[in-house]
């Protein structure tokens, strides 16, 4: 599948363990693909530089299965492609600065302090929203 930026592969987008344990095939189409390249190129990566840091990708793409076998709403941008959940050596707020004080592209920035990773999405069509969400 490949490296799509100098910092993200797509095996980091399509990787889970959940996929695994089941025997999911977790394979994006040629639509889920471009959305994710989307999303490194005009999001993630110009993040990981400002941030000089490495970012994990917890869960990026799910397929239809993978999504339902994780408890993910029907309407999850993962299945798209669009959507990304980030962590950091460090507090997940930190990434969720950076993109308001950079003012990089999204359409949901979605923080998690509890469990301290920031969903973050861009559509790979249409208007962004820009929205935030932070929940406990």
């Amino acid at each position: 599948m490949g490296k799509i930026t100098d910092n993200f592969s797509m095996e980091e987008f399509t990787r889970s363990e959940t996929a695994e344990r089941l025997g999911i095939q977790n394979i994006p189409g040629n639509r889920e693909r471009l959305a994710i390249v989307n999303l490194c190129a005009k999001l993630l990566q110009p993040l990981r530089d400002i941030y000089g840091g490495p970012i994990h990708i917890n869960s990026g793409y799910r397929c239809p299965a993978l999504n339902k076998a994780v408890g993910g709403v029907p309407t999850s941008q993962h299945l798209r492609g669009e959507a990304s959940d980030l962590s950091i050596d460090g507090k997940a707020r930190d990434l969720l600065e950076l993109i308001e004080e950079h003012r990089l592209p999204f359409d949901q920035a979605i923080l998690y302090r509890k469990q301290n990773f920031l969903h973050v999405s861009l559509k790979a069509e249409g208007e962004n929203r820009e929205q935030i969400i932070v929940k406990q």
